[in-house]
């Protein structure tokens, strides 16, 4: 990744609530254009650290700059403008029930544009289309296996064109012929959109498939444990438990006893 842009750049970033620290002065960069994956063990702040980069939480200490903006900090119509370039797929996919795929995706088009009507159901139609999803503009969202859910979320993630795209455990709750199509998606949206995808995901069959590079949290001492391409840290990371962790090996029993 030498010589790459970095789109997102979270330096120092310490975060936490009534006094507790969750993450400990984590930095890294995220390059334009990979898939980059969010990695750790239940409870090591993966969901913390995600809700930090799109600005719903402010860290303790740290900056979180993107395109060279910091977040943290940013107010008004400059915080705005950053928030623009984000799309975010939640977990559960958060689609309204009552309103058809249509509806959904045209919502941040209603937001956040001027769009007429006709121009923003045309978009949402255009994003329907690239997630697979064609012909089900009219369909409300219980009519849909879990799969066709997690693609309407992320078309009405993509409405705006966002530059960058969160997903938060997108193969979560899914079969594994579903999962490796949601793959096979996001593979093919990251080249063709020039879109940048940050996942959270624990899912390695996922990982191995489709992550450029992976950071992986360690919740017992809240920083990072590892950080690269998913299979070096599985075949060269220096830390057993790592390495353990990418084998689905049980834990080494020196890497248990490590503070």
């Amino acid at each position: 990744m030498d010589g790459r842009e970095a789109v997102i750049r979270v330096e120092e970033v310490t975060a936490g609530w009534g006094g507790r620290v969750i993450l400990d002065r984590l930095s890294f960069d995220v390059y334009r254009g990979e898939i980059f994956v969010i990695l750790g063990a239940s409870g090591s702040g993966k969901s913390t650290l995600l809700k930090q980069m799109i600005g719903l939480h402010r860290p303790v200490s740290g900056r979180i700059l993107v395109s060279g903006v910091d977040i943290t900090s940013a107010t008004g119509e400059a915080r705005r403008s950053i928030l623009r370039q984000f799309g975010v797929m939640y977990q559960s996919g958060a689609l309204f029930g009552s309103m058809t795929l249509l509806q959904n995706v045209c919502l941040p088009l209603e937001e956040f544009t001027d769009l007429p009507k006709e121009a923003r159901e045309l978009v949402a139609r255009m994003k329907l289309k690239l997630v697979g999803l064609e012909g089900f503009e009219y369909h409300l969202p219980a009519d849909l296996s879990g799969g066709m859910k997690k693609r309407a979320a992320i078309a009405r993630a993509m409405a705006l064109d966002p530059e960058i795209l969160f997903l938060d455990e997108p193969s979560a709750g899914l079969d594994p012929i579903t999962s490796a199509s949601l793959d096979a998606l996001i593979q093919s949206l990251a080249p063709a959109l020039g879109i940048t995808f940050v996942i959270v995901t624990h899912e390695l069959a996922s990982i191995f498939a489709i992550a450029d590079r992976v950071v992986m949290l360690d919740g017992r001492t809240k920083r990072i444990a590892a950080i690269g391409p998913p299979a070096d840290l599985r075949d060269r990371c220096a830390d057993p438990w790592v390495r353990a962790f990418f084998r689905r090996e049980a834990e080494p029993a020196a890497a248990s006893g490590a503070a």
